[in-house]
């Protein structure tokens, strides 16, 4: 039995693909090693993959105290988990309303979601309101204002079930299901590649979140972990201006902002592949099922 020759549009399809995952590493090797090269080394030449100094003065910084950080990682992985499970199970209920016939009204409160995709009532009455709820140096301060679901995710989600065949939902009822059993066990399944995107989008947005934290929480061991490094890249920056002033010191200012991406960009990079897995599953029932 002959091997199987490989065809000519494969193996440029094969080259391609690999000098495209290659342009797409280069930039995180390129920060990973910026953040292991000395400062100085880093103003006289530049960005380079092979520096001529390393060190590892960015990452001592960075854990200086690793039980902060450790506490920093743990909160933010904490509001990325919760947050995302809520956010998403909000949103796929909501457009299982409005995807559902025998809801009354459901264009009526289509159109009222929509609006505020055009509408805000700004930060002042959004700050105010999460004080009056008690949203304040707590847990909850980062959790609950990002939880309300996007309209954008809504109508995305409602739309992909709108491409669904709706004799589902009737052949169901003729069985006897209710509106929990036809959700979950019927349309949600179906909706797999569309509930995973809006996972990812709540997940980025939980993660990549500072904005809560430094508006409703002063308690310094609340800090996520993208506000923490943050504060540490500004306090590094002032003292750095103060020295250079004074005395000429230099601090690793652009290895610690190296750095601090190559710490945040992990569980973000690690959520791609395992959602993956559920685009092309969802994609299979689909089209058993449909």
């Amino acid at each position: 039995m002959t091997a199987p020759r490989l065809k000519l549009s494969n193996v440029l399809i094969y080259a391609f693909l690999t000098l495209f995952a290659l342009f797409c590493f280069l930039p995180m090797l390129l920060v990973f090693m910026i953040s292991i090269t000395t400062e100085d080394s880093i103003r006289h030449n530049g960005y380079s993959l092979f520096p001529n100094e390393f060190s590892l003065a960015a990452y001592r910084i960075l854990f200086h105290d690793a039980s902060i950080v450790l506490r920093s990682y743990g909160i933010s992985l904490f509001i990325t988990v919760a947050g995302t499970l809520c956010a998403v199970m909000i949103t796929a209920m909501a457009s299982y309303t409005l995807f559902n016939r025998a809801v009354r009204y459901r264009n009526h409160m289509a159109l009222f979601f929509f609006f505020t995709m055009l509408f805000n009532g700004g930060i002042v009455p959004w700050y105010m309101i999460c004080r009056e709820l008690g949203l304040n140096d707590n847990i909850f301060a980062m959790l609950i204002p990002s939880l309300l679901f996007s309209a954008f995710n809504l109508f995305l989600t409602r739309n992909y079930m709108l491409s669904l065949p709706y004799a589902l939902v009737e052949s169901a009822k003729i069985d006897g299901a209710n509106d929990a059993i036809i959700a979950f066990r019927v349309i949600f399944p179906l909706c797999k590649p569309v509930l995973a995107t809006i996972a990812l989008f709540y997940g980025l947005a939980y993660w990549n979140d500072w904005w809560n934290a430094i508006m409703l929480v002063s308690d310094q061991k609340l800090y996520p972990v993208q506000y923490f490094l943050f504060k540490l890249q500004s306090d590094i920056q002032m003292m750095t201006l103060i020295q250079g002033a004074s005395n000429g010191g230099i601090l690793p200012t652009e290895s610690v902002k190296m750095s601090t991406a190559i710490l945040t960009i992990g569980p973000i990079v690690l959520m791609y592949p395992y959602l993956q897995r559920y685009f092309v599953k969802g994609l299979v029932v689909g089209s058993i099922k449909g």
